[in-house]
């Protein structure tokens, strides 16, 4: 993976705060944030130690940045985050939604297989309870955030929400039924909150991650790399700080006019 360079500032001045940055996709965006002149609040549910390593790299090149710890589908952990970042840091002008309320802790390569074979399942081996779990902890990841610091931003009459979902909402993969439905809601959401939000001078994007190597993803990854490589148009699977960049994008006052956008970052495969 090609090193960023340094400091360009497209974000300088910025405030962000980035649930879920203790690891991954969440964990590369901070990073890149920062190199950009961003202050980052960088959320964490119980990885406190990965996320102060994502602080300590982010101060070690010269940037701002602090752990704050929530679980996102808690109102009173949430708001008391938000708190937090806004005393310390400043004002949050962008709020970047990477968390999945009640993520699991991948602990082994195993672990992780037997958890994915479970949720990437045929819809008639699928139960109930397994899309409602889905579902739910999809959108509280959105809506509670989103919830406590869009009325800050509306104060402001500015801001940027910027939702992390997932490509398998438009290419139907069998066996992504669970997956498709929690992140399409999330997608039907933030284009409801594009529109009611927009008034207020607060944009509202999706960006959609195809197959990226993380270490939640890495066991599957490595057991079906050579056929995803040879079905992508880039011939190869994505990594976290691919998709960190199209959140930047996003972010930056370049993209000021884009609103209610379905980004895909997939290297290509929204195009099959």
């Amino acid at each position: 993976m090609q090193e960023h360079s340094g400091n360009t500032g497209l974000l300088q001045g910025q405030v962000a705060l980035i649930t879920g940055g203790s690891r991954g996709i969440g964990a590369a965006t901070a990073r890149l944030f920062a190199r950009h002149g961003a202050a980052v609040g960088v959320n964490y549910h119980a990885s406190a130690k990965r996320a102060e390593e994502v602080v300590a790299a982010i101060r070690a090149e010269g940037g701002r940045a602090i752990a704050v710890q929530a679980s996102v589908d808690n109102d009173e952990q949430v708001a008391a985050m938000v708190q937090q970042v806004e005393q310390e840091l400043g004002p949050i002008d962008t709020l970047v939604m990477n968390a999945i309320a009640g993520s699991k802790t991948i602990q082994t390569p195993e672990t992780n297989m037997a958890y994915s074979k479970a949720i990437f399942a045929p819809f008639v081996e699928s139960s109930w309870e397994t899309y409602q779990n889905m579902v739910l902890r999809a959108l509280a990841g959105i809506y509670i955030p989103a919830r406590i610091v869009a009325p800050l931003m509306i104060e402001r009459k500015r801001g940027n929400l910027i939702a992390v979902s997932s490509l398998a909402t438009r290419i139907a993969r069998p066996g992504s039924g669970a997956i498709a439905a929690s992140k399409g809601s999330v997608d039907a959401l933030m284009r409801v909150l594009a529109s009611e939000l927009g008034p207020h001078g607060i944009r509202v994007n999706v960006v959609a991650p195809g197959a990226i190597e993380t270490e939640a993803s890495a066991a599957v990854i490595q057991e079906r790399r050579e056929m995803l490589n040879a079905s992508l148009p880039l011939r190869r699977v994505g990594q976290p700080e691919d998709v960190a960049g199209a959140i930047l994008l996003l972010a930056t006052n370049e993209a000021r006019y884009l609103t209610g956008n379905y980004l895909a970052a997939g290297g290509g495969s929204y195009l099959l």
